[in-house]
């Protein structure tokens, strides 16, 4: 994956604007547009890129046992690679620690690392648990993400309020019912 180039993607916008018929250049409205759009991608949606999940979970890790972790409604906003819109809604993350643990920020971090992507929401969700399995090396872990996705709301379908909900499971296979019933998952 190449650098990012703020300067490039503001004069796109800019350019994009102009292929919908609006020119920044003489709409007072769109004057800094390209700049505000490529900032907000490159420095809050898509800031994910540039964390390091690994070293996140290595550094913050500390020894301890408990039976369960379980963080519910994260608040999440992510970008959908398909059409460039936002998704936003909740993601409860729970894993069966083994000898490690962190704190409740970090999951929180964890998350967003994943959400701050031009990713699936299939995806978030399932590097969340591996990540855990991988540097934790938890019994099990598991992530459920639900969305309101504006490609859903604002095109197409049009249906506002519609929430897709995706669960991902790693581990031990017998603590997957546990899991869902922690998570409150419905699937």
């Amino acid at each position: 994956m190449g650098t990012p180039d703020k300067r490039a993607a503001a004069l796109a916008i800019d350019s994009f604007l102009r292929a919908l018929g609006r020119d920044p250049a003489v709409e007072p409205e769109l004057a800094g547009t390209g700049e505000r759009v490529a900032a907000t991608y490159l420095e809050e949606l898509c800031d994910g890129y540039e964390v390091d999940v690994g070293a996140i979970l290595r550094r913050d890790a500390i020894r301890g046992a408990t039976e369960v972790v379980a963080l519910h409604d994260i608040q999440v906003s992510t970008v959908c690679p398909h059409h460039l819109m936002p998704a936003t809604g909740l993601a409860s993350v729970a894993f069966g620690p083994g000898e490690r643990l962190v704190g409740l920020g970090t999951l929180v971090r964890v998350v967003d690392a994943f959400a701050h992507r031009l990713t699936l929401q299939e995806d978030i969700g399932e590097h969340v648990a591996k990540s855990l399995l991988l540097y934790l090396s938890a019994r099990w872990a598991a992530c459920r993400v639900v969305l309101e996705h504006s490609c859903v709301s604002a095109r197409g379908a049009r249906r506002h309020r519609t929430r897709a909900e995706t669960v991902a499971f790693v581990g031990d296979a017998s603590l997957r019912t546990l899991a869902l019933a922690i998570l409150g998952a419905t699937s």
